[in-house]
């Protein structure tokens, strides 16, 4: 029997696509699929991630099981523990799917030169992006600060995903062995006492992955310039958290959708505006490849001079759904009951914190973080620097949402916020973005006594947006400074 070697499974919790996993089977030698859980380490999950963490490591292992394998898992430093299955197998080779957040990255290397020290190859591949960062650069050889060339560059490497993406090959060998390793419930990564995670209606794993994609592009593709916009309907394709957990890949993403327009089963357009979903994720992730503090600071200096309220009051009342604005509060209802929220009520909630509360986006990132079951630290950092106007082709600072006209729009018969607020959902749609000002006597008919059934508003949009314009003065005094 040749000498094992380590498959070491992070955010790529599959068995397809896998270049990691493909590369180690190709090998020929025995296989020791290992997941390490390090709470303390770069990427470790918040509270829904790690609800979302504990069924896909399930699937994953029951997969593996049913190939005559067994998911060995451990929990500490990860550069401990996989010191410590190395030592107890003998394995000499581990492959692994790179992590390009810098903290994550930074640790991988560190780990991989130790190794190499000590006689073990440490190979890596990219699993988790479509292309590897710094493959698409400007003229000048810089990295894009704006999406659209970004999105330009990276076009002409989507060609070559056309093809269904692979799906591994050869006989997979599993080394049998004893290794110690920790049952996933003992993890602890469920909730309990109490368990929030009632509402969370999610299915992870590849599988679900698999068919989430297929069953996007049959029933909402078509529709999605329009659906992606509409949150009371389906619309999205709801792969953030798969995407994020590596269950899918976008390269996988990107092939089915491509495969579908080419076979005529999807037009081009709404194909293109949802491929360009997927590109923006991955100008998130080459930003804070090539900018690092993309997380903490401002990717616009001059935002460092904005000066943010300490609100602990609205900063509740946001957290809870509690603002007394239906959309921003149906938003938030939604991400703590499922883990998820709309990708346009995500800009309007942020929105309102950044602009109307005038809180620090990085309160909203952290809290997100927690929250969120696709709780990216690439895509959430940017996509609130883009709502604060302090990122890379950020919104411009003086775009600051409505939430009773984005909910006019958005959700002009407003399901979205009767399913999520429901105490005020016998309001008629005149009414049910902006209940403060109906008439008495229709609240009355609704059974809504505001400051008791629903709160009043906790501030005048109209007056908070031209706090926010001033406090933005600041910033632009600074910009002219510099």
């Amino acid at each position: 029997m040749s000498t094992p070697v380590i498959v070491w499974f992070r955010q790529d919790l599959r068995l397809r696509d896998n270049p990691a996993f493909d590369a180690a089977v190709a090998s020929g030698c025995p296989i020791i699929p290992l997941f390490i859980l390090d709470r303390r380490g770069p990427g470790a999950p918040g509270a829904a991630g790690g609800w979302w963490l504990d069924k896909s490591l399930t699937r994953l292992a029951d997969e593996i099981v049913a190939l005559g394998g067994r998911l060995i898992v451990r929990e500490g430093p990860e550069d401990i523990q996989l010191r410590d299955v190395l030592q107890a197998t003998g394995a000499d080779r581990v492959f692994l799917n790179r992590r390009f957040e810098p903290a994550a990255f930074d640790q991988d290397a560190d780990i991989a030169h130790g190794l190499k020290l000590d006689g073990v190859d440490c190979q890596g591949f990219n699993g988790a992006l479509l292309v590897r960062p710094g493959a698409v650069l400007n003229g000048q050889g810089q990295p894009y600060r704006v999406f659209t060339p970004f999105m330009k560059a990276l076009r002409p490497h989507l060609t070559a995903l056309a093809s269904p993406a692979p799906h591994g090959s050869g006989a997979v060998w599993f080394q049998r062995s004893e290794l110690e390793t920790t049952p996933i419930d003992v993890l602890g990564l469920h909730p309990v006492s109490p368990d929030w995670s009632t509402g969370f209606d999610w299915s992870p794993g590849e599988a679900a992955a698999l068919d989430s994609l297929d069953h996007f592009i049959k029933a909402h593709l078509a529709d999605y310039p329009v659906g992606r916009d509409r949150p009371g309907r389906p619309g999205t394709s709801r792969l953030s958290p798969y995407l994020h957990w590596g269950e899918i890949s976008p390269r996988r993403v990107v092939s089915r959708v491509l495969d579908a327009v080419s076979g005529g089963a999807a037009p081009a357009g709404p194909a293109e505006k949802f491929i360009a979903e997927i590109g923006w994720r991955e100008f998130s992730a080459h930003l804070l490849v090539h900018f690092p503090t993309l997380t903490t600071d401002a990717f616009r200096p001059e935002y460092d001079a904005m000066p943010w309220r300490d609100d602990a009051a609205g900063f509740a009342a946001w957290r809870r759904g509690l603002t007394g604005f239906p959309i921003v509060d149906a938003g938030m209802r939604e991400l703590w009951r499922t883990g998820w929220m709309h990708n346009r009520v995500r800009m309007i909630v942020a929105s309102f914190l950044v602009k109307d509360l005038l809180i620090d986006w990085r309160k909203g990132a952290a809290w997100f973080e927690e929250t969120l079951v696709d709780a990216d630290l690439a895509s959430n950092a940017q996509n609130w620097q883009w709502v604060a106007g302090s990122g890379a082709d950020a919104a411009p600072y003086f775009r600051i949402f409505n939430p009773v006209s984005q909910g006019e729009t958005h959700d002009p018969q407003g399901a979205y916020v009767r399913r999520w607020v429901p105490e005020l959902s016998g309001l008629p749609d005149k009414w049910i973005h902006s209940p403060w000002a109906a008439p008495p006597e229709v609240l009355a008919r609704a059974g809504v006594r505001l400051g008791r059934d629903y709160p009043a508003p906790i501030l005048d949009h109209s007056a908070a947006r031209s706090r926010a314009l001033d406090a933005l003065k600041t910033v632009a005094a600074r910009r002219e400074a510099d």
